[in-house]
């Protein structure tokens, strides 16, 4: 009997989604990634995360793509790996919560697209807000994977991880995930989390981080050693910065363990990143440059997108002079609104507050996401807010404590009438469900091209109002 019993250790490569999402504002094409799918394909990932976040938002927006039409490309010529998609939970990939009916609806369409693991997670982790997320991704098949956002703060203890596990657990979830957006997990911590899930549960436990402080690799390691059974990873082209750690390293670095069995064609890594590298260098004009170490994340708290979002909307304002002050700004309203963890869609709510209150005074100017939030519509803090900013807020009105989407109620059908004739079908639906005047833009030009008619001379025309905004 061997010494040291085998033990499998699995990577998830994110270089066709959150890698790119990260480093150039999510901005490769589908085209740019059908030539690699066939090496990436057997290099033996345990899965592509290829789908979800921001992707759907980009292509609508930016890249005049089809999103369901790019995961059933990659689906058709990815036979030997798992498709990967992240969910925020009842807001879906959208910015707000919506109805059970369209949650439903996303999640059995987008297995039937080819998407075999959803990540589920929600910005407060909240529970009540990712329950029915698990509920339809095991009912239609799919691996119900929950992530757990990270953060650190007073309240975000030990104690408080352990306690969230546990009541994941009690949903019956396949697998668990620790979401390090902002990169702040340190190996201590990465030791600590994983060790306790390991040896209070049996599941598997995956590691997602991003290298924006420059612990992540370290961090990997103290989580390895801990027991953890997977590791997001991009491809080295594609990796360090806002992104995630490389996968090159990691594996060396990992197969000097005794026992320990990688599943991986070393010999593809070469190609895939020169290949990637190439891609990256077409899309310098939105590249981060991102190979930096930004240690403001240790105190401010934000990641990387929402670092290069709130000097975008300061340039805007013509206030960068303003910047170190937003910076340390973000952290007070952070603790008045109860220490969220800041990833969509609570780092935008947390930001544009922060900017209004250094430009205009504090809490001069409230946002109506924050009014929101202080209405409970977006789920439970992790902290109480503040009592006298909430109840200057709110007034009179009190804050709801149900699950936040009991108040919505079935949308799907309100959205088949505002759809009309350019949602032909349940993908098109979800996708002006989801993104409202964006998507229907995108969809008129498809309707209109498909009938053979020029969109240029309809702008003005009365054919247009039959058609109605949503979301």
């Amino acid at each position: 009997m061997s010494e040291h019993p085998e033990r499998i250790v699995d990577f998830v490569d994110t270089s066709l989604r959150d890698a790119h999402q990260s480093l150039f504002a999510t901005r490769m094409r589908t085209e740019e990634m059908v030539p690699i799918l066939e090496e990436l394909d057997r290099v033996g990932y345990h899965a592509l995360e290829m789908w979800g976040g921001a992707t759907f938002d980009a292509c609508l927006r930016f890249l005049n793509e089809d999103p369901w039409e790019r995961l059933r490309i990659i689906s058709d010529r990815v036979r030997e790996t798992k498709l990967q998609m992240l969910l925020r939970g009842q807001n879906i990939l959208g910015y707000r919560h919506y109805g059970d009916d369209v949650l439903e609806l996303f999640i059995r369409t987008a297995l039937k697209n080819g998407i075999h693991v959803i990540r589920i997670f929600d910005a407060l982790n909240d529970v009540r807000n990712i329950e029915k997320s698990i509920e339809y991704t095991k009912q239609y098949g799919g691996h119900a994977q929950v992530a757990i956002s990270y953060t650190t703060s007073p309240i975000h203890t030990p104690e408080y991880y352990h306690d969230l596990v546990a009541r994941l657990m009690d949903r019956q979830v396949d697998s668990i995930c620790i979401k390090d957006m902002a990169g702040l997990l340190t190996p201590a911590h990465a030791h600590q989390l994983v060790g306790h899930i390991k040896k209070t549960f049996s599941i598997p436990v995956e590691m997602h981080t991003h290298s924006t402080v420059g612990t992540a690799s370290i961090a990997y390691l103290a989580a390895f050693e801990a027991g953890a059974d997977l590791f997001d990873t991009a491809c080295a082209s594609l990796a360090g910065g806002t992104s995630q750690p490389p996968v090159e390293p990691l594996y060396y670095s990992f197969l000097e363990y005794p026992g320990v069995k990688l599943r991986l064609n070393s010999e593809l890594f070469i190609p895939i990143s020169d290949y990637f590298e190439k891609v990256r260098k077409s899309h310098a004009a939105e590249d981060s440059g991102g190979s930096q170490i930004d240690l403001r994340v240790l105190s401010a708290q934000v990641p990387g997108g929402m670092l290069s979002n709130l000097i975008h909307q300061l340039k805007n304002q013509k206030a960068m002079d303003k910047y170190h002050d937003v910076l340390a700004e973000i952290p007070r309203v952070r603790k008045d609104l109860g220490y969220p963890p800041l990833v969509t869609p609570t780092s935008q709510i947390v930001g544009v507050q922060a900017v209004f209150n250094v430009l205009q005074g504090r809490y001069r100017m409230i946002t109506r996401e924050v009014k929101a939030y202080c209405k409970g519509l977006y789920g439970r803090p992790p902290a109480p807010i503040d009592p006298q900013l909430q109840a200057m807020i709110l007034g009179d009105e009190q804050p709801i404590d149900c699950r936040p989407a009991d108040m919505i109620g079935d949308e799907l059908p309100t959205l088949i009438k505002q759809a009309g004739h350019i949602a032909s079908n349940d993908e098109d639906l979800l996708s002006l469900a989801l993104f409202g005047e964006v998507a229907r833009k995108f969809l008129l030009e498809k309707y209109f091209a498909k009938i053979g008619v020029d969109t240029v001379l309809l702008e003005n025309s009365e054919e247009m109002t039959g058609v109605y905004p949503l979301g």
